[in-house]
């Protein structure tokens, strides 16, 4: 049977003393946490433990004594051996080191009937085929107590398992016995405690200035936060904004669902109540970095726009380029209204479809030449956007781009519908000619009876879509290929909020700076194998790889990725029907 004992790297050169720690349950192992050094009292060890199984609920315990000879403590090994009797286990550690030497000795006592300890043997066969008395094998793992503790083992376990069903692994266990015992951490060297241990902070305590500002600072900024929340809630639930026109438009504008989306940030921020977990706390420290970084950037935007009269160069441009797009399009429909490409079009039909689309062009351009003198203060003012983030520049572009684009997106609407009603009715016509219809209670395809009048009235008005479908299927591609580009555009823009929104810069940078801090699993690597002294092995965290940091991480958003496959979008786009694919949902995606 093996022993296996996770020792910790700080303890290796410690003074003689008691070796405070936990059994893992389930699992013939022990996990080492300190040594309480001698000269100490055991009442006063008792209670100390007492009081640090209160703080961390963790079953802390003295699982046997630590002996590094020095000069004058030739009789300390026995009588460390003797306080087993004093602190009664069911299996007392006596772990020894020897000077010189690497490894470990280790031997397992066990108490009698009588109280006294006796040396543990186990029955082991010999390869002359003997019986003979060997000692439990052991074997020590060392760690690094510091990385251990500050390490999250993955993947995470949000609830607590079920010891019957899925009981947490020893690796698992042993993670959690350190992290949970950082109160017996904060005894250092410099206190006047009657009691002093050896353990990764025993030299001091490891602490930040900038840390503990941040956290004195935290309580009255959560409260600053709250307080200006209620007054925007407050504002959100007047009466007239919950009407159904504005109602409408702020789900549609993405400038208002990334406001919208921010100040659910801002409540998970001000909430003064701490962590209550690592997910959790990983999920606001994501949301404060990802805010800064947000700002910052949307401040350097700004510092750009104002530098050098950058608006004013922008407004000037912006109305000769939506001039020279209206004269494109003219030109466009000028050359639809013709052969194009040498293909031969229903002449009436063409020039209804021309003129009807060249008259809603110059009513868009008399549209921006009116509002060409309000352009250069709605910019100058819409930049000013950019200091809340540079996602709500990006939101507003977007907007704008939609709204200065609406003329292609009716142009699209028109054509998509024409072309969508002449492919239906073709569609049912053709079911004609078949003796079929279309069942609307039942929604499948089921035989009719047709008489002679109804088969010519549908073969005329069959004989005339078909005639009339190149026209407008012409139209329809153009168009579409015209709104495809403006989607693309704004596509980018929405993909890039969502970047900035949801990427875990927080867990990057900790993976990146500390990789230790998210572990995926251990290693182990032979520390020291000499004979006559029991195996050592170094345990070394494998740290968790980026693209799983940022799947774990990643904080969830509204999600504006396409809801439906690239087969269905290219069948809608086929039959005619309308597309959205950056409309946002109005669900959470991870």
């Amino acid at each position: 049977m093996v022993l296996k004992i996770f020792f910790p790297q700080c303890c290796n050169r410690a003074d003689s003393g008691l070796l405070v720690g936990r059994w893992i349950a389930g699992h013939n192992s022990a996990v080492v946490l300190a040594v309480v050094h001698y000269p100490f009292i055991p009442g006063q060890v008792k209670q100390y433990i007492q009081q640090m199984q209160a703080q961390s609920r963790v079953e802390l315990s003295v699982l046997g004594s630590w002996s590094l000879p020095k000069e004058g403590q030739e009789g300390m090994e026995s009588f460390l051996r003797d306080l087993s009797t004093i602190f009664p286990q069911e299996r007392w550690l006596q772990i020894s080191r020897q000077i010189g030497k690497t490894g470990f000795t280790c031997d397992i006592l066990n108490p009698d009937q009588n109280g006294r300890a006796t040396r543990q043997k186990v029955q082991k066969k010999k390869d002359e085929g003997e019986q003979g008395e060997e000692e439990e094998e052991v074997i020590f793992v060392h760690y690094e107590q510091r990385k251990v503790m500050q390490s999250q083992l993955h993947p995470i376990e949000n609830g607590v398992p079920d010891p019957k069903t899925d009981p947490p692994s020893e690796l698992r266990q042993m993670f959690q016995t350190v992290a949970r015992s950082q109160p017996l951490f904060f005894l250092d060297k410099y206190d006047d405690a009657p009691l002093k241990s050896t353990h990764w902070q025993s030299e001091g305590r490891e602490a930040s200035i900038i840390v503990e500002l941040l956290k004195q600072a935290s309580v009255p900024l959560c409260l600053l936060i709250t307080w200006l929340l209620s007054i925007w809630t407050w504002i959100c639930n007047i009466r007239i904004f919950s009407l159904y026109p504005l109602r409408f438009l702020s789900s549609k504008l993405s400038t208002c669902v990334q406001l919208s989306y921010r100040t659910e940030h801002m409540r998970t921020l001000g909430s003064p109540k701490p962590a209550g977990g690592h997910t959790q706390f990983m999920r606001k420290a994501n949301i404060v970095v990802s805010f800064l970084v947000d700002v910052a950037l949307g401040m350097l935007l700004i510092s750009w726009l104002y530098k050098d009269n950058h608006i004013s160069m922008l407004a000037n441009t912006l109305v000769p380029a939506a001039d020279h797009v209206a004269k494109e399009l003219e030109e466009l429909l000028q050359w639809l209204m013709g052969a194009p490409a040498g293909l031969k079009m229903n002449r009436a039909l063409d020039q209804v479809l021309g003129r009807f689309f060249l008259y809603h062009i110059h009513l868009w351009i008399s549209y921006i030449h009116l509002m060409s003198p309000f352009i250069e203060g709605i910019l100058w003012y819409g930049g000013l956007s950019a200091c809340l983030g540079l996602t709500f520049a990006l939101s507003l572009l977007s907007d704008m781009v939609a709204l200065l684009t609406f003329h292609i997106y009716c142009f699209y609407v028109y054509g998509a519908r024409l072309y969508c009603l002449k492919i239906y009715g073709l569609s049912s016509l053709w079911r004609l000619f078949r003796g079929k219809k279309w069942n609307v209670l039942r929604q499948r395809v089921d035989s009719c009876s047709y008489d002679l009048d109804q088969l010519f009235i549908g073969t005329l008005l069959f004989t005339i879509l078909l005639f009339l479908l190149p026209t407008t299927a012409l139209y329809y591609l153009v168009f579409t290929l015209l709104r495809l580009v403006v989607v693309l555009f704004q596509g980018v823009l929405h993909l890039s909020v969502d970047f900035i929104n949801s990427f875990p810069l927080f867990a990057v940078g900790l993976r990146i700076c500390r990789p230790y801090r998210l572990a995926e699993g251990v290693k182990f690597r032979v520390l020291c194998d000499e004979p006559g002294m029991a195996l050592h092995l170094l345990m070394e965290i494998n740290p968790l790889k980026c693209s799983s940091v940022v799947q774990t991480y990643r904080t969830p958003t509204y999600s504006c990725y396409p809801k439906d496959s690239w087969a269905a979008l290219v069948k809608k786009l086929f039959v005619g029907e309308l597309i959205y694919p950056w409309r946002r949902k109005t669900t959470k995606a991870d």
